[in-house]
């Protein structure tokens, strides 16, 4: 297993300790995860799956909580969902 994992977050390369989550690797990235309907910046609230601020997209799949999805070598995220 390798000390760190390289994943995409919208499009750009994000290394992260191996054994952190996707939030940890979108937030290394950028603070904002998403925007809301009424156009807000959003980002993760309570860091345990629950409020559900922290959705991307996952390889192709849609509202994954960030927080709760460990990071992977070769994973595409997208937070302009």
């Amino acid at each position: 297993m390798s000390a760190t994992v390289r994943l995409q977050v919208n499009g750009q390369p994000v290394d992260v300790p191996a054994g952190a989550s996707v939030a940890a690797a979108v937030a290394h990235w950028t603070l904002h995860f998403r925007t809301s309907v009424s156009s807000e910046a959003r980002a993760p609230l309570c860091g345990m799956g629950v409020c559900f601020e922290c959705r991307v997209r996952i390889d192709g799949v849609a509202h994954q909580r960030a927080c709760m999805t460990p990071a992977r070598d070769g994973m595409q995220v997208d937070s302009h969902d």
